[in-house]
Parts: C-alpha cells; structure tokens; sequence
C-alpha cells in the first residue's frame, strides 16, 4: 500500500511516538522493548511509549530506559487479564513509574470493574488517561467523569478505526477535551484498510494544534515503528502538513501529556 523506502531520509529528532506494542507479548511483535528503545535513540527521538493489551509495560519501560538511556514510558490497559477496570492496577503502575492508562481494548464490552475509582486514581497520580477501544457515547462519558475528577490530560486513541468509529463532529467535540491520537496502522491492509485521506480530512477538521500523530506498530507483519512514523510524516507532508503542523502533533502535544 505504502512505498516506506521514499521516508528513510525523514528525522525523527527530538519525536515522541506514544503508541507501540513491543515484545514480550502473546502476539508476534516487530522488536522487544530494548531494540525500539535502542532504535528509537539512535533516531534521537525524544519518547516511545509501549503498550500490551495483556500485561501492565510500567515496568518494562522503566527497565528499557535504564538498560538504553532512551526515555520509554509505560503504563497498563485495563483489560480482563488485568482485572478489568481495576483501581488497583493504575494505582500498581502509577507506583512503578507507569504514566498511561488505556480504558479496555481487546476487552472492550466486556470488562468490568470501577470506572469511577480508576478515574479517580488516574487524577490522583496525574496519569495520561487513554480511551482505548471504546465507542462514541463511552467517550464523552468518561470525558464526563475526567472532568468531575480533574483528569487532564486525555487521548482519544485511533478515533477513526472501525473499533471506535467517531464521527467528525464526534471528534471534534472530543478534541475540546482531548486530544486526537491517530494511528499509521489503521490504514494498512491487515488491519483497518482505512484511505490515508480519511485521517487528512480528520486532522484539517479539528486543527492539528488538538491531534497526535503516532504508529501503533509493533505487529510482525508490519514495518518497524521507526519506519512507520517516518513514513506518517512523509504522507502528512506529501498532503500539505507543514513542519509546524507535524512537530505540533508529534512533539510538542504528545509532551504536553508527559511532561
């Protein structure tokens, strides 16, 4: 679908990518966390985030950050495996140095737990609260419930894919308190097949001051994360995007929720 070989000159200085599922996993991965953190900081790149659907990654990336000097951040997505929606979970990789929490991803629809108390330990350990696979009407209940207990900083994660499917006013109405994280790998053929334009349309609808541009790679069938988030900013180029545009969206707002 894509030609990743026209990117392999883009720099990735100074980027942060903030979402990438590495190995060990139940899945087949591209790399493990030390070879993205070794590769991420041979780019320069500012920050990785990893991701499992199965286990908490607070650990790993802390572990990952010591063994490689790159700065790889973790956290843990409130699947079954996990118990669910568990207060206790955040609260455990909050302790571990963990800054991200994903509401249910393969688990979405199933999981079950307390939302409110995983809000309220998300707020409590100033945590980057990600919406995972949930729908629209899911969403703007959470972002609810982040407003009553102070939860700032919120990524709507891959709003255009069939798992969530948000319209464009749905986005937009999200951005107001969220911001945007779309994803490379929606657009490739094993997964959503999505026409790279969609994510264009999206990005100028909201403004890109309100959206994060990130790979979700990872996956052994697909390219390395490194060559997807090059290629990402190739196409966004290639279809008008600025520099500023991009460093916003793959710099400064990703920072924005880590800092």
């Amino acid at each position: 679908m894509f030609d990743f070989s026209l990117s392999e000159h883009i720099k990735l200085d100074g980027l942060v990518d903030t979402h990438i599922h590495t190995a060990p996993d139940v899945r087949d991965r591209f790399m493990n966390d030390i070879e993205l953190a070794s590769a991420a900081l041979r780019e320069g790149m500012e920050a990785v985030v990893i991701k499992s659907h199965t286990e908490p990654t607070s650990g790993r990336a802390a572990l990952a950050s010591e063994v490689t000097g790159m700065r790889v951040i973790g956290g843990v997505t409130l699947n079954t495996p996990v118990g669910g929606l568990n207060p206790d979970a955040v609260h455990a990789a909050a302790m571990m140095g963990g800054r991200f929490v994903w509401l249910p991803t393969v688990s979405a629809g199933r999981a079950e737990g307390d939302l409110d108390g995983v809000i309220s330990a998300v707020a409590e350990h100033d945590m980057v609260l990600g919406t995972g696979h949930l729908k629209p009407p899911e969403i703007f209940h959470v972002l609810d419930l982040a407003a009553d207990y102070g939860v700032g900083k919120i990524i709507i994660n891959h709003p255009l894919t069939g798992v969530v499917g948000a319209t464009l006013e749905e986005q937009r109405e999200m951005s107001r308190r969220a911001y945007l994280e779309h994803c490379l790998v929606a657009c490739m053929p094993r997964h959503d097949g999505l026409d790279f334009e969609r994510i264009v349309e999206s990005v100028r609808y909201v403004g890109s001051e309100r959206c994060i541009m990130a790979t979700d790679f990872g996956q052994g069938h697909n390219p390395s994360p490194i060559a997807g988030m090059k290629q990402f900013i190739y196409l966004m180029r290639e279809h008008g995007f600025s520099h500023l545009d991009i460093t916003m969206m793959c710099r400064d707002n990703p920072l924005e929720l880590i800092s």
